[in-house]
């Protein structure tokens, strides 16, 4: 079995799908790797590294897809809605897709994959259970921009972070309100701790609170806490009322702070609009908000996708494709979880696609030109949103 590593064409993206140290990995498992020429450039991973590795350079991009059994891509088109179009002539029926692809806010696209035959999955569509672990690139990739959006927000604010004791004077710390205590808000936590800023946490889980405190945060409780989670653990979407009330509630909270970083996502849905324009012009000038979800519309009601929009001095930073902007750590992290996925559907370089297993079932979106995920079918018919 041969798999296909292509250069990312996302505008900006700077990650690889594999690196060149799983390569061994995956040739003693009998799957060779092919990798297109400057595949792993922005990366920093040289094609010399990839042919150390045992790894073949691909003579040009329809080369790679015409060898290749497997397509693996850490963006495919229904989260490269632009470039990834000119991909869909190169696709062959019966062959594997994989990568992130947000299929639930991309039917049309998903389509369009299915169209050509391929057997496509959706690493978004990852279960949370013990065994996938290995291959969860969501956790992995939140990680990464968890971190960095610490650091964007430091870079921003007109102030340091960790109180100082100086002879010119006492420098208080920093005021940082997370919002949203996933993976990416945890991260975010441990990062401003560590920077020595005071950190809150908001999340309507309670169940979250001890995971914030064990880092060093306070918790706030608004009195907006549902408690209601789907199976893998996420916020499950609530009604309009429920967000009016959390706006309310929250735009204490917000106007207090230094700094607010916005990680509230629900899988398969647009973000919650958590804070909104009136609380961001209450809050001091100088002040950041980095709003992580800016892809899916925004925790704020500021956020532009991609810009910094500033407002009586706040800036609202809309960070996209956050991860990318450390390429060689979370091209390595993704990797990994590439590979266990790749020898989970292939153990000794043999497919086996065993669809009653709860790994394969769950990330399957489309095989024999059919859409063959059980959600996705209900929801083909549901209008797309616009967007890249």
């Amino acid at each position: 079995m041969i798999v296909g590593v292509p250069k990312e064409t996302f505008p900006g993206e700077r990650r690889v799908a594999l690196v060149p140290s799983v390569a061994p990995t995956l040739i003693k498992s009998g799957i060779q790797v092919t990798v297109e020429a400057g595949a792993g450039a922005e990366s920093t991973f040289r094609d010399e590294a990839y042919q150390e590795k045992g790894a073949r350079l691909a003579e040009s991009r329809g080369a790679l897809f015409r060898e290749a059994d497997v397509i693996v891509q850490v963006r495919g088109l229904g989260v490269n809605r632009r470039a990834g179009r000119m991909d869909l002539e190169l696709l062959r029926r019966g062959q594997l897709l994989i990568g992130l692809q947000e299929p639930f806010l991309a039917t049309k696209e998903v389509g369009e994959l299915a169209s050509t035959g391929v057997t496509l999955f959706a690493l978004d569509l990852m279960p949370r259970i013990t065994r996938a672990q290995p291959m969860d690139v969501l956790t992995s990739m939140a990680t990464v921009a968890g971190y960095k959006a610490v650091l964007l927000a430091a870079a921003a604010l007109p102030r340091m972070f960790p109180l100082l004791m100086t002879a010119a004077g006492t420098i208080t710390p920093a005021k940082v309100l997370i919002v949203g205590a996933g993976v990416a808000g945890l991260q975010a936590v441990a990062t401003a701790r560590r920077l020595g800023a005071m950190v809150r946490v908001y999340d309507m889980r309670p169940e979250v609170k001890e995971q914030a405190e064990s880092l060093g945060a306070r918790f706030v409780a608004l009195g907006a806490e549902s408690g209601e989670t789907t199976q893998g653990g996420y916020a499950r979407p609530m009604d309009e009322a429920f967000h009016r009330r959390q706006q309310e509630i929250l735009a204490g909270e917000v106007r207090d702070s230094d700094v607010v970083i916005a990680a509230a996502n629900v899988p398969g849905a647009r973000a919650p609009v958590l804070i909104t324009a009136e609380a961001v012009r209450a809050m001091r000038p100088g002040s950041v908000i980095v709003d992580l979800a800016a892809e899916r519309g925004g925790n704020c009601q500021l956020t532009l996708a991609g810009e910094t929009v500033v407002v009586n001095g706040v800036s609202v930073m809309g960070p996209v494709d956050l991860a990318s902007t450390i390429p060689h750590d979370a091209s390595q992290m993704y990797s990994k979880n590439i590979t266990s996925f790749l020898l989970h559907l292939a153990p000794k370089g043999q497919l086996k696609l065993n669809q009653e297993d709860e790994i394969i079932k769950g990330t399957l979106v489309a095989c024999g030109g059919q859409i063959v995920h059980p959600r996705l079918q209900a929801r083909q018919a549901q209008p797309v949103p616009t967007g890249r």
